[in-house]
């Protein structure tokens, strides 16, 4: 067997006929980093009759003065069971790329275990052997992140379609959409044009250009493999719900104010006070939609980017704008992506969390959020690197090149 070239048509067909598929494994993905200054091979690992036995898009890039690096991202298409393929498709990849690459970054698509919600431990599965197979073969395992410090999260939460309903939600999660609804969002689908609209959400997010989101977008819409959407304010929507509340509420204000007067007690004053409570917030947004439809404003307050892979969908990128937190348009938002897609598809990337559950996480209100929807928490495998010139790797080690190309400044996920 041997390492060969593979066509786009020749490298896509195995991609998405192999088990455990991933679009970053795709030529699209190859097309978009090419985008950002790879190179990039679609390489197979064929025997004596031509048959794929294994594949990868492998990219490439210069590090340093004069070496290069190549990432498999989301690891070779390859069954890590099969320890003869396995062993043999390694000593052909350091054969094939050993003159040119220092080495090669893989982080398969492999879960080795998933958490449990009620107690935040996780469970392995059989797929844990893989990391000594891996290591057998002279991989380097690199350190596990805690937070988003590698290229992706170590854990991911992955919602079954199967398995949502609405009624599957947590409470709080329900009761905040519900209130979402109160305040008039609509759910909307858009195009390209409106990608600038989006990344006002997620410029304070990462520091990546906006044309990096734009180029992600378009390679993917090319194919009818993207969707934009945005979370828009309906003014009129708002005051005609926030009117209504405020007479059911002044009415129920009323019934209190009458038995207050029968028979005063603790618990009537109590509620008379909560009730006042609720009275000004709803004369308070009866005021701000008024004030939005005088100025016939058009507030977009949240937004995602979701890329649509064989049947799965990724949530790539979202966010929200902060000014608005207390509409809650972040779940209204995955809320509606939820229902755009569960007919048609089997499983949403909710994209990374962190595995740490405690309450000095700078992240513990992303992991609240994401398992508010019930997703299942998955530990992926992690990182390895396939060391092709120990030379040249150790001295890119010295000069912090590694730590530099690789540690990632993301604020949040």
């Amino acid at each position: 067997m041997h390492i060969k070239e593979l066509s786009i048509a020749e490298f896509d067909t195995f991609a998405q006929n192999f088990p455990i598929s991933s679009y970053y494994q795709s030529s699209n993905y190859a097309l978009f980093m090419a985008e950002l200054g790879y190179d990039y091979e679609l390489i197979g690992f064929v025997d004596e009759l031509g048959i794929i036995k294994a594949a990868s898009l492998i990219l490439i890039k210069k590090i340093g003065l004069s070496s290069k690096y190549g990432y498999s991202p989301k690891g070779f298409l390859v069954d890590y069971f099969d320890l003869d393929l396995l062993k043999k498709f390694t000593e052909a990849i350091r054969d094939y790329y050993s003159k040119k690459l220092a080495f090669i970054k893989i982080n398969p698509e492999i879960a080795i275990g998933e958490i449990d919600i009620r107690t935040k431990l996780t469970n392995y599965n059989q797929n844990i052997i893989i990391r000594d197979y891996l290591k057998e073969l002279g991989y380097l395992k690199l350190k596990d992140n805690k937070y988003f410090e590698s290229l992706f999260p170590r854990f991911n939460g992955i919602l079954n379609l199967r398995e949502y309903s609405f009624s599957s939600l947590e409470k709080n999660t329900k009761n905040k959409i519900r209130k979402a609804i109160k305040k008039g969002l609509v759910f909307e689908k858009a195009d390209r044009n409106s990608l600038d609209i989006l990344f006002q959400f997620i410029k304070k997010k990462k520091d990546i250009d906006p044309f990096y989101y734009k180029n992600y977008f378009n390679v993917f819409a090319r194919i009818g493999a993207a969707d934009l959407f945005l979370i828009k304010i309906d003014y009129q929507q708002y005051l005609v719900n926030s009117k209504r509340l405020y007479d059911q509420e002044f009415e129920r204000n009323q019934e209190i104010s009458h038995k207050l007067i029968q028979h005063s007690s603790d618990i009537y004053i109590k509620e008379k006070m909560n009730s006042d409570k609720i009275l000004l917030t709803y004369k308070n947004d009866i005021e701000i939609a008024t004030k939005g439809l005088r100025e016939n404003r058009n507030d977009y307050i949240a937004g995602a980017f979701v890329i649509r892979y064989l049947n799965r969908i990724h949530i790539a990128i979202s966010g929200y704008d902060k000014a608005f937190k207390h509409f809650d348009p972040n779940y209204f938002l995955h809320y509606n992506i939820l229902e755009f897609y569960k007919d048609q598809f089997k499983f949403v990337d909710l994209n990374g969390m962190t595995g740490d559950f405690t309450i000095s996480n700078p992240y513990k209100g992303l992991n609240q959020f994401k398992l508010g929807f019930k997703p299942h928490i998955y530990e992926f495998i992690g990182e390895f690197d396939l060391i092709l010139n120990e030379r040249v790797y150790r001295t890119l080690i010295k000069k912090g090149l590694l730590a530099k190309e690789f540690n990632k400044k993301t604020k949040e996920i």
